[in-house]
């Protein structure tokens, strides 16, 4: 299964953004969106690309359902 995960931007520098979810920290193409996208912003990140601009809610929204997906993979 592939999924998206939903990351806010903490730098850029050109078309490369430093992403930031959950303690982890990543760098994600920004070539689909372009300058669209500015620090603070939350993106969904797939493959390293950086392929949706979403806002605050619905990046938490994604992210109390993996948290809840995890929960159940492991049991609890």
């Amino acid at each position: 299964m592939c999924m998206g995960i939903p990351m806010q931007v903490k730098a850029i520098d050109g078309l490369v953004a430093s992403c930031e979810a959950k303690g982890v920290e990543r760098q994600a193409s920004l070539l689909m969106l372009g300058d669209e996208v500015a620090v603070g912003d939350y993106v969904v990140v797939h493959l390293g690309h950086a392929i949706e601009r979403i806002d605050a809610e619905r990046a938490a929204e994604a992210w109390a359902i993996y948290d809840e997906m995890l929960a159940a993979e492991q049991g609890g």
